[in-house]
């Protein structure tokens, strides 16, 4: 028997095999997390595990406001974002807000944090960031989590828009996206 392969046959599998190549090591395990290439500043210590990835999809609110030390001058203040967390897969795992810093799984349990340190994003990108975790309400996915680091960030930046004295108060919604990694003691 001679099997022939149609040109839309070879294509359609190297598809698919390059889409499978993506999600899954061996063993079927998605790849854990690697902090290497992270600035030293927005590294978790050692002694701590990834307990948690998320993809954070959502937007940061900027007002037009005065500058605090300088009259006559005006810059867009950042007011809070707003994000849905979801795993790798897509499947949604809880949200995001501020101020202050709350992360919510859907299981109900929540964390706040304190921001410990921040890198440079890249260009059109918000930092990167370190953040202490406080000890979690509720019984669930957040219990234990001592950190949380906001990494591969995409968007979110001030808007390009004058920010003047006609504009005082005058909100602008900008999307981003990054990933969250939970961390727990090891």
């Amino acid at each position: 028997m001679t099997l022939r392969f149609t040109p839309f046959a070879v294509l359609a599998a190297a598809v698919v095999l390059s889409a499978c190549a993506g999600m899954a090591s061996p063993g079927g395990m998605a790849r854990p997390f690697s902090q290497e290439a992270l600035p030293d500043g927005v590294k978790v210590p050692a002694g701590f595990r990834v307990a948690m990835e998320s993809v954070g999809v959502g937007e940061i609110t900027y007002e037009c406001r005065a500058k605090a030390d300088m009259a006559g001058a005006f810059e867009w203040a950042f007011v809070g974002p707003k994000a849905d967390l979801n795993s790798r897969a897509g499947a949604r795992l809880g949200s995001y807000f501020g101020p202050p810093a709350t992360w919510v799984s859907d299981d109900g349990s929540r964390i706040t944090g304190a921001q410990l340190a921040v890198a440079p994003g890249g260009s059109g990108n918000i930092p990167l960031q370190l953040v202490k975790a406080n000890p979690a309400t509720g019984m669930g996915a957040m219990n234990g989590i001592t950190h949380i680091q906001r990494v591969a960030t995409r968007g979110g930046v001030a808007p390009a828009s004058g920010c003047d004295a006609a504009g005082v108060g005058r909100k602008e919604i900008v999307k981003y996206q990054a990933d969250y990694i939970f961390w727990k003691a090891a």
